[in-house]
């Protein structure tokens, strides 16, 4: 593994770490214009990511193996649905706009349950990161090294207003802001751990790379429909976050069509 790759794999970790460090810059709450535009942004990110650096490249892998273009993909999104929707129902876990915990009952603190929650998210993305690189890997002609680090810089852009997300809250709930940087933090160190383990695979899931890209999408998809985009059309002023999703989906299109 090169140095460039391994770079690229942390990048999406730098990302969170960055946003969770304006805990120590920004006022005690976040205000919900601003949280409602940047969740809306993440959601626009990983649609974005989702079509152009995961499902576009699945379907032309797919066509390249002699298969059918559509059926890996097909499959593999509605298994990365079904991956997320399981994980969604174990593992405990709060979201920042509710009181009432989800997945199994566990007498775990708010804060833990509210990094519980980011981490679930991040999961898909270091798959989706890995997956993309081992593709790159193995030379196949749809996944250049400039269309994987596009699609790390767009997730750790993303990854960004997410950091502050989880750990401005984290300090209005009376967590000093140094932990609430380190908790912030450390719920984005699933995506480098999954992104290198993926690698690790690389000559055992070649042949499943269709299936895996389009898994790493369902996944991303799922966390957006589920929660990403409810979040940030709570209220008033719903249009804010439709507006994040546009911007989001653009800035990511633009890095994947000029970088890939």
């Amino acid at each position: 593994m090169n140095t460039q790759v391994l770079l690229g794999l942390f990048i999406p970790f730098a990302g969170t770490v960055l946003g969770s460090g304006m805990v120590f810059f920004l006022g005690k709450e976040m205000k919900s214009q601003l949280q409602k535009l940047l969740l809306g942004f993440a959601s626009g990110v990983m649609i974005a990511a989702s079509v152009w650096s995961l499902l576009i490249p699945a379907i032309d892998m797919a066509e390249e193996q002699g298969k059918v273009g559509w059926i890996a993909p097909a499959i593999g999104f509605l298994l990365g649905m079904l991956f997320l929707l399981v994980l969604d129902s174990i593992i405990p876990h709060m979201h920042l706009d509710k009181e009432k915990p989800e997945g199994v009952k566990a007498k775990l603190k708010k804060t833990t349950m509210l990094v519980l929650a980011v981490t679930l998210h991040n999961i898909p993305e270091g798959m989706a990161v890995g997956v993309v690189f081992a593709g790159m890997m193995v030379g196949n002609t749809s996944i250049t090294m400039a269309g994987a680090l596009a699609l790390a810089i767009g997730i750790a852009i993303q990854n960004f207003p997410e950091g502050a997300i989880i750990s401005m809250p984290l300090k209005s709930e009376g967590v000093s802001k140094t932990r609430a940087f380190l908790y912030g933090a450390l719920s984005g160190i699933v995506e480098p751990i999954g992104a290198l383990l993926t690698i690790l695979l690389t000559n055992l899931v070649v042949p499943i790379l269709p299936y895996l890209l389009a898994f790493a999408a369902g996944a991303m998809i799922y966390v957006v429909v589920e929660e990403l985009i409810p979040e940030s059309q709570m209220g008033e002023h719903s249009n804010i976050g439709t507006i994040g999703v546009a911007i989001g989906f653009v800035v990511m299109m633009i890095l994947d069509v000029a970088l890939g």
